[in-house]
């Protein structure tokens, strides 16, 4: 996919009038390349980070050159989420990168479906090496191979395009289903009167009323 920009002579609080026109300043750079100062529409770039992501060669045309790149990072405004940023990595296609490749979970496991399991992703994304256009718009986990309960699925698991290489390591966990957590129910625990006790201070205060009345009795004689 394409994406037409425009080089940009805005710097600083300037920039302010580019984004009222709905354009966003950019900025292209890579190694051994030279530092291009860009705008693009918004409109056009919304469409196509949509659909390209971070990891998906754009052909970038600047003038008459169409130049492969990534779209490497994205700033954002942290009140409305525009985009207010957009940095382009020019890259060498025949020079293998790293990037990180998110995963999309497939499916319904079983365990967690059919046995009340509790399904617990650990990882979104792992890291990979690939020449720039074998690098994956996503890999795949494939949920129905959980069918256990305390089953997991690790990154060795992860099935992945020829030419690219997981660098995460392939005994981490990806995701698993937990047994489900008993409910516990609170008992009501009621202290048992001690009797015995009640009577002794019965008796005790039975014997200071006697005591009380002969004193009384004395008195009046």
């Amino acid at each position: 996919m394409d994406l037409s920009v425009s080089t940009r002579e805005k710097f600083g609080k300037a920039v302010k009038s580019l984004r009222r026109d709905g354009v966003i300043p950019a900025e292209l750079y890579g190694r051994g390349v030279k530092n291009l100062h860009l705008s693009v529409s918004a409109k056009d770039f919304s469409k196509v980070f949509k659909e390209a992501g971070t990891n998906t060669i754009v052909g970038l045309l600047v003038g008459k050159s169409k130049l492969p790149v990534l779209i490497h990072e994205v700033g954002r405004d942290y009140m409305t989420d525009d985009v207010t940023h957009v940095d382009f990595y020019q890259v060498q296609m025949d020079e293998k990168l790293k990037a990180r490749i998110p995963l999309e979970f497939l499916g319904e496991a079983p365990a967690a479906k059919d046995k009340g399991g509790i399904l617990n992703k650990s990882m979104l994304e792992v890291e990979v090496e690939a020449l720039p256009g074998d690098l994956p718009r996503r890999l795949n986990v494939d949920l129905s191979a959980l069918s256990e309960l305390n089953e997991s699925i690790y990154v060795k698991d992860v099935a992945v395009p020829k030419g690219v290489e997981i660098l995460t390591d392939p005994g981490t966990v990806i995701a698993t289903v937990t047994p489900p957590v008993a409910e516990e129910k609170e008992e009501k625990v009621e202290t048992p009167v001690d009797v015995s006790a009640v009577k002794v201070e019965t008796e005790e205060k039975k014997a200071e009323r006697e005591a009380g009345k002969v004193n009384e009795d004395k008195e009046k004689k």
